[in-house]
């Protein structure tokens, strides 16, 4: 018996429909959402480009010209969807999109990734109205899907796709900074790092191992450490990497403790971010150590624990980023610059004098 085939038809995309009509993704976007934005020689191409192809929409709430906007926008994790509560700057991130949400009277949707192939058609089906793509890795597929949805998009911290602007702090200058802090007076210092690609393996390597990274907020935070530690005068062999697959604070503990006990035991720990330098604050009181005399660590982000920690930190506003991206997401005006402020802020974990440095 021979069985049907299955009909794999590609879907067609906004895309397909503004190279057919011979206008900008952006005119098509706005001819379902904003037609008074469009002239009406602009928009009988888009609707004669969409029946053609058999286009039935941007999403399943617009199914012709004149419905609309879907009153929604999108926010892709590229996580599993508790990470968006479990996570607290991920947390942060969200209550600044959603600040922007509810001041406008539009909703939010969280579009989480699986890293399975259904993820692009997720992003394609989603009925909203625009994107927020939180970091993710240069090779990840969804963002072609969400670049091919036509819809206006934005990226939080990169990485970096046709017609999406980036929205961050510049993550290498920034670690440049709290790198010398974290440095003062070390001898072997240890850099505790988010994943380098998406197969986030836990590894420890030393700096002349390190080769592609995969994720830009760990590239540059690497190579801004990395900066500061060759800056000193030492090879980049002599800072080694501890790569977290998660960022967690019992992963963090677990790893710290075990480099604690190892034959080149860390006299300071650079932390990607406040959850992993709060696990080796954690490690580091477990083995009984004095900090910052036996032990400097730093962290990332100024959480709500990292005060009362003691902890010294890369402060940024990522609620004043999520609404950033989300303004832009939505097309409405911003004064804020692509590139946000950040502050070492440093307390009683680090070796140096109190003092400040910023963007």
């Amino acid at each position: 018996m021979t069985r049907p085939s299955r009909n794999t038809k590609r879907r067609p995309t906004m895309g397909d429909v503004a190279r057919a009509a011979g206008v900008s993704p952006m005119t098509v976007s706005y001819a379902y959402s904003q037609p008074e934005r469009v002239s009406a020689e602009s928009a009988a191409k888009v609707r004669a480009a969409a029946e053609r192809l058999g286009y039935p929409g941007p999403h399943p709430a617009a199914r012709s010209l004149r419905r609309g906007r879907a009153g929604s926008l999108g926010v892709v994790l590229g996580e599993r969807l508790s990470y968006a509560f479990d996570d607290p700057q991920a947390a942060r991130f969200l209550a600044g999109v959603s600040d922007v949400c509810a001041a406008e009277g539009v909703g939010l949707t969280l579009v989480p990734i699986t890293g399975e192939a259904s993820d692009a058609r997720r992003v394609a089906q989603a009925a909203v109205d625009g994107f927020v793509v939180w970091t993710t890795s240069d090779d990840d597929p969804v963002l072609d899907a969400v670049a091919d949805t036509g819809l206006p998009a934005v990226v939080h911290a990169g990485p970096h796709r046709r017609g999406m602007p980036v929205i961050g702090i510049d993550d290498r200058a920034a670690a440049a900074a709290i790198g010398a802090v974290a440095f003062a007076g070390a001898r072997r210092p240890v850099v505790l790092g988010f994943p380098l690609d998406r197969d986030r393996a836990r590894l420890l390597l030393t700096g002349d191992q390190v080769g592609e990274v995969r994720f830009p907020v760990t590239r540059h935070r690497w190579e801004g450490l990395l900066d500061a530690w060759t800056a000193t005068g030492r090879p980049a062999s002599e800072l080694r990497l501890a790569v977290c697959p998660v960022n967690l604070v019992t992963e963090a503990e677990t790893f710290a403790a075990e480099l604690l006990r190892g034959d080149e035991p860390p006299d300071a720990i650079a932390a990607m971010g406040d959850e992993l330098a709060l696990g080796a604050l954690r490690a580091a009181a477990g083995a009984g150590l004095r900090i910052p005399a036996d032990l400097a660590v730093t962290g990332w982000d100024d959480s709500d624990a990292a005060a009362p920690a003691g902890l010294t930190t890369l402060a940024q506003s990522l609620r004043d980023q999520g609404a950033h991206c989300a303004r832009a997401a939505l097309g409405l005006p911003s004064a804020a610059p692509a590139r946000h402020e950040w502050q070492v802020r440093v307390r009683a974990s680090t070796r140096t004098a109190d003092s400040t440095v910023s963007s």
